[in-house]
């Protein structure tokens, strides 16, 4: 009987049912994005508002979501993964309530808000019961494979979603929302366990918390991993910000031919966490961040040269997107299991700062994304290939020199 086998009946779960739970609990953040990102210009027209403005929704969804992570993370240290994982959904359902019957575009920013705490309650108990569960290697290629499952949601999302607004409006994303998260509350309470077996009653003491949080941040490991992590989610969200604007208003695509669009870089992503899988097994994850860091600096080069040379079509820009997406399914997982790896006490405390640190390097590109928008493509296109450099130079130097975490099991 392996460890990871040994922890799972101790827990009384199934390796389908922590598979498909983990898949289930990560989308809720992507589709809370992804769901509405075709009615963006629909929303800024609707309230009569700016480009920035409604950004905002966006922005403040993705700060909350990386700020409640140094909550939540202690919190399921403290109290376990199980009433962290159930409270969020319940709370993700409230505000997605809130959103759709939103009167005014500052409730609509409120209710995104709201629903950052849920979806990132939610994300950090999933990674936490992970870390309960499974050694590095095992983590990663578990978390690669929720990761395929997941992006389904993501890769249907925008379609879905780009129908709904045509046929009822946008407040119909967050009426859905609603409904999912209802019935993903009700499965959690009934089917989840408690994994947190060695809960650590001094982690919401804040002398101890920061402690912690000390422990983590000196770990190279952990800096390596994150800023991984980090650099590849910031070229993602870039796109998820920005997209819809550059192809809508300024290349022309309708709302419908947009959703698909988008779906084709998260089929590159779907891709990606299949390659993930195979790739982390037989090379580890250092090797595994190596080949998708190549493969993103490629794709950002290969949008900002088409952007430079004047080939200024949808293409020129969703081609290098799926590779990109591709890129970006290999790096996420084996980065995310990587910077938790040394804390097997402390996994909480470790996935929320990683959480944390890749949500404020993003709220920031989305807030750079909306004020850099001009009406044509370089902002857009020249910030992508800017963080895929910079994910390429972090796993040539801190991936490669500090990520050898095999001996944490």
């Amino acid at each position: 009987m392996t460890q990871s086998t040994a922890r799972l009946a101790a827990t009384g779960l199934t390796a389908t049912t922590v598979l498909w739970f983990t898949a289930a609990l990560s989308m809720l953040q992507p589709l809370a994005t992804d769901l509405y990102l075709p009615t963006l210009p629909g929303i800024a027209a609707y309230f009569e508002t700016s480009v920035v403005t409604v950004q905002w929704t966006l922005s403040i969804f993705v700060a909350a979501f990386g700020a409640w992570q140094l909550v939540a993370g202690p919190v399921s240290d403290r109290y376990g993964r199980y009433p962290v994982i159930v409270a969020g959904a319940l709370v993700y359902c409230g505000a997605s309530v809130l959103a759709m019957v939103a009167p005014t575009i500052e409730v609509l920013i409120g209710a995104r808000l709201l629903q950052a705490v849920g979806a990132c309650s939610c994300l950090v108990g999933a990674r936490g019961f992970v870390r309960d569960l499974y050694a590095p290697t095992e983590g990663a290629r578990l978390l690669a494979a929720a990761a395929t499952i997941m992006s389904f949601a993501p890769l249907t999302g925008p379609v879905l979603g780009a129908y709904l607004y045509v046929a009822f409006g946008w407040r119909s994303a967050f009426a859905l929302l609603a409904a999912f998260s209802l019935l993903l509350a009700t499965a959690a309470a009934v089917k989840l366990k408690e994994t947190n077996l060695h809960r650590n009653p001094h982690a919401l003491r804040i002398a101890p918390m920061l402690r912690t949080y000390a422990e983590v941040v000196r770990s190279p490991a952990f800096r390596a991993y994150t800023l991984s992590a980090s650099a590849t989610y910031a070229g993602l969200f870039a796109f998820i910000s920005g997209s819809s604007f550059v192809l809508i208003r300024v290349l022309g695509v309708s709302t419908t031919a947009y959703g698909f669009s988008f779906s084709t870089m998260v089929a590159g992503y779907l891709v990606g966490t299949l390659v993930c899988r195979r790739f982390v097994v037989r090379h580890g994850l250092q090797r595994t961040i190596y080949a998708g860091a190549s493969l993103q600096a490629a794709a950002g080069l290969a949008m900002a040269l088409l952007a430079i040379a004047g080939a200024h079509a949808p293409a020129s820009i969703v081609v290098p997107m799926f590779f990109y997406g591709i890129a970006h399914g290999m790096i996420q997982p084996p980065a995310q299991s990587g910077a938790v790896a040394p804390f097997p006490r402390a996994a909480g405390a470790a996935a929320a700062l990683m959480g944390f640190t890749m949500m404020l390097i993003a709220s920031f590109v989305g807030f750079w994304i909306g004020a850099s928008y001009n009406g044509t493509v370089y902002p857009l296109t020249l910030t992508i290939c800017a963080t895929s450099l910079a994910s390429a130079a972090i796993a040539f130097t801190l991936v490669r020199h500090h990520g050898d975490v095999a001996q944490h099991g």
